[in-house]
């Protein structure tokens, strides 16, 4: 970890270790087991997986560093879904509709975590201070260092879900 910059250090160490678990867990994953859909009101895996892809580009290359985020520029059209995310909030309908090509979106979601990776590495803690705003979302005005400790909890939070979808079809969910 860094010395001169432990806190946006630990972040980046955080965001890893949360990327590759969910890496790992989506090992094995099939267009057929990513597009089940499970009984009640869960969503598929293919679009829970999605979700925490989307959410990450937008959230922090959109609002957070204010930049296109890779869905609406270099990834335009090479992300994997059927359509975009919502931009009203209704993920539900979304990821009911939504059908991903398997690899495609492991691809972008690669540079997402990319991206990410290489802006963490670029920041001081100082820079974690710095306020943004997500009142789009009801958030209100928050600083940098909230934003990922939302995407941390968000990439584990889901994680969850996909191995849980994978083990209601049979198949082992976590990696370790």
């Amino acid at each position: 970890m860094s010395t001169s910059n432990p806190l946006a250090a630990l972040l980046r160490g955080q965001l890893k270790a949360a990327h590759d678990v969910l890496e790992g867990t989506m090992q094995g994953v099939t267009p057929a087991m990513a597009a089940w859909q499970p009984p009640g009101t869960a969503n598929s895996l293919g679009a829970t997986y999605a979700h925490v892809v989307v959410s990450e580009d937008g959230l922090l290359n959109g609002m957070g560093r204010g930049i296109v985020p890779l869905m609406a520029g270099s990834w335009a059209g090479k992300t994997g879904l059927s359509e975009p995310p919502p931009q009203d909030g209704k993920w539900h309908e979304w990821g009911q509709r939504l059908t991903v090509d398997v690899d495609a979106l492991r691809a972008y979601a690669q540079a997402v975590f990319t991206a990410s990776d290489d802006y963490l590495a670029s920041i001081s803690d100082s820079d974690l201070d710095q306020v943004r705003d997500f009142s789009a979302l009801g958030f209100g005005q928050q600083p940098l260092g909230w934003l990922f400790s939302i995407l941390v909890a968000n990439v584990q939070w889901h994680t969850g879900e996909v191995s849980c979808l994978k083990g209601l079809q049979g198949e082992k969910g976590y990696p370790f």
